[in-house]
Parts: C-alpha cells; sequence; structure tokens
C-alpha cells in the first residue's frame, strides 16, 4: 500500500508483485532438494564406515576370545603335566629341580591367561562402545567362530573377483553403489544447478502492480510495471564464486572415484592374500605343529623327550594357534572391506 497527499482531497492504494524470471524460483528448490539429498547420501556412507567398524570390532571380540581359549588350554595342558610330575618325583623317576622348573614355567603360562582375559574385556567394551551401549561392562555373549564359512554374499564376491573381468565388475558396482560417490556425483549437480541460478540474477525481476486512485473527487485505476535495469551489477561476483564451487565439485568427485577403486583394490588384494595365508597355514603348519606337540607331550610322559623339548613343542603349538587365528581374523574382516568398499550394507558378520 503507498499513501499519497491527503488532505481529505487525495489518495492512492496500490498493489505491488513481483515475478521472478529466468526460472529462479525453480532453480533455488533444485539446489535445496541437491543439498537435502546430499546429506542424505553422506549419513548413508557414515552408516556404511560404522558398520564396517562394528564388524571388525565384533570379529576382534570373537578374536580374543578364541585367543583366550588358546591360553586357556596350555594352561590346564601345563597343569596336568605339573600333576603328572608330582606323581613322578613320588615314584622316584625325575628330580625335584625338574619340577620346579615346570612350576616356574606355568607363570608364563598364567600370564598368557591374564593378558587374554583383558583382552576379551577391552574388545567387548570397544564393541559395546560401538553399539552405545549405556554400560561397557555389562555381558556380552559372542556365538561367532572365527573359522566359519564366508557369508554368501561376500563369497559370491569372491568367486566374482576370481572370474576373468571379475575385478572391473566389482569396481564398476562400486561406483554406483558407494553413497559417497553418489553424494559427490549430487554435489557436482548442485553446483551446476547453483551455477545456473547465479546466472539467471542477472537477469531483473518484474514487478507489477495496481490500485485505486482518487484525485480531487476523481476515481481512477493505477496499473504499473517497473523493470530495473542493470547497467552495473549484473551479479558477475556470484556467476564466479558458483563456477569456482563447481570446478571444486568436480575435482572432489574424481578424487572420491580414485579413492574407491584404492579400496576396492586393496581389498581384492587384502581377500586373495588372506586365503592363500590361511591355507598355507593349515597346510604346512597346523596340523604338524599339533601332531609334533602331541608327539613330544607323550614322549616326555615316557621319559625319552626332556622339559625344553616339551616346553618349546607346547610354545610352538600355542604361537601357532595365535597365528593361524589372526590370520582367519584377516580373513574374515578382508571379506567385510571388500563388501564395504564395494557399497553392500547387507553383509554380516
Amino acid at each position: 500500500v503507498r499513501p499519497g497527499y491527503w488532505g481529505g482531497q487525495e489518495f492512492t492504494v496500490r498493489f505491488d508483485q513481483e515475478l521472478e524470471t529466468a526460472g529462479r524460483r525453480r532453480l533455488r528448490t533444485e539446489v535445496a532438494e541437491s543439498g537435502r539429498a546430499t546429506a542424505q547420501l553422506r549419513v548413508q556412507d557414515r552408516a556404511r564406515q560404522i558398520g564396517l567398524d562394528v564388524k571388525r570390532a565384533y570379529l576382534a571380540a570373537v578374536l580374543a576370545q578364541t585367543d583366550r581359549g588358546v591360553a586357556q588350554t596350555s594352561l590346564e595342558e601345563i597343569d596336568r603335566v605339573i600333576a603328572l610330575n608330582r606323581a613322578r618325583l613320588q615314584q622316584g623317576e625325575i628330580s625335584g629341580a625338574e619340577l620346579r622348573r615346570l612350576q616356574v614355567e606355568r607363570l608364563r603360562f598364567v600370564e598368557d591367561v591374564f593378558a587374554a582375559d583383558l583382552a576379551v574385556k577391552n574388545a567387548r567394551a570397544a564393541l559395546l562402545a560401538l553399539l552405545n551401549a549405556p554400560q561397557l561392562d555389562q555381558p556380552l555373549e559372542l556365538t561367532e567362530e572365527l573359522k566359519a564359512s564366508a557369508a554368501a554374499g561376500s563369497a559370491a564376491l569372491v568367486a566374482a573377483a576370481a572370474s576373468v573381468g571379475g575385478a572391473p565388475r566389482l569396481l564398476a558396482q562400486a561406483l554406483d553403489l558407494r553413497p559417497d560417490v553418489l553424494a559427490a556425483r549430487r554435489e557436482q549437480v548442485q553446483a551446476e544447478t547453483s551455477t545456473r541460478l547465479q546466472r539467471a540474477l542477472r537477469t531483473p525481476n518484474l514487478t507489477v502492480g495496481g490500485g485505486y486512485q482518487n484525485n480531487f473527487g476523481l476515481d481512477g485505476v493505477v496499473v504499473g510495471v517497473t523493470l530495473p535495469l542493470p547497467f552495473f551489477n549484473q551479479n558477475q561476483g556470484g556467476v564466479a564464486r558458483a563456477a569456482a564451487e563447481r570446478r571444486a565439485a568436480d575435482a572432489r568427485a574424481d578424487a572420491t572415484a580414485t579413492v574407491v577403486r584404492l579400496d576396492v583394490q586393496r581389498a581384492l588384494n587384502a581377500v586373495d592374500t588372506n586365503r592363500a595365508r590361511v591355507e598355507y597355514i593349515e597346510r604346512e603348519y597346523l596340523t604338524n605343529a599339533q601332531e609334533s606337540r602331541d608327539i613330544v607331550l607323550e614322549s616326555y610322559r615316557l621319559g625319552v623327550a626332556n622339559l625344553i623339548d616339551f616346553l618349546d613343542a607346547q610354545r610352538a603349538f600355542r604361537d601357532t594357534q595365535r597365528t593361524y587365528n589372526r590370520a582367519l581374523f584377516d580373513q574374515r574382516v578382508s571379506l567385510f572391506e571388500l563388501d564395504a568398499a564395494i557399497g553392500r550394507p547387507d553383509a554380516q558378520p
């Protein structure tokens, strides 16, 4: 409303409406929609990373629990041998020095159990922290085993990677599924739309208006159109800034694609290497270490092998078991890393 001069003689009532030109309203809506979609994809990518962290933490707790079982089994074996040596000492078959030496060596196995207990507690607490549990010392039952068949989806990925041309297909799948890649592409769209919006702002808006005028008793209708002339301001700064943001979005999209390619290749390398590592340990060391420990233990009970041979065989078997457990852990983790690198959120630990 625009009042004019009146002293009871003249007044004007006018209404104006600005009309946006060059599709500005539509472009602003598209920019906002792209920003919303980008934020959602960033949340999905963060969920992908957290999901991988939870799976790692869960398997780390399983590994700690498995190592604790190895340490406890070794300690129980030492205790059985100590009980045997006490009986042999009473019969005069061995000296007291050998029994005391074995009792001293037992401390090392006890220390292994304590260290394994601490590792289990810390691993469970780390898992509960990722799950946002209210208490990090609450009981947590782990039913998974390290030596378990890979999930069907992961097995399918491994088979696809091993096939001819499998790695390029997995990479193409990652570029289609990864939320961070999709978010980078959406940022490119947003930057392009913002550039078009800034260019549209160079065109001035129209203002149309109309109203009623009373001039010394004469009634009239007022109609007008206003068109600013942008002689000095054509939004050069806004256009230049939007163009720079578009180039930056393009560079970020290229960098994200490079990161995805590296993630997929590293995951494929880890899956292949860890699979071969597990098979090698199973074939060359695991059975041999167990058989060697059993043979030396039986020989020691019969008095053929000495205490040093028994302890060396026991430690070798324990170390082999730990190495094998770590290899199984790395193999399982590498499968989940491959799932995460491709952008598959459905793989289970």
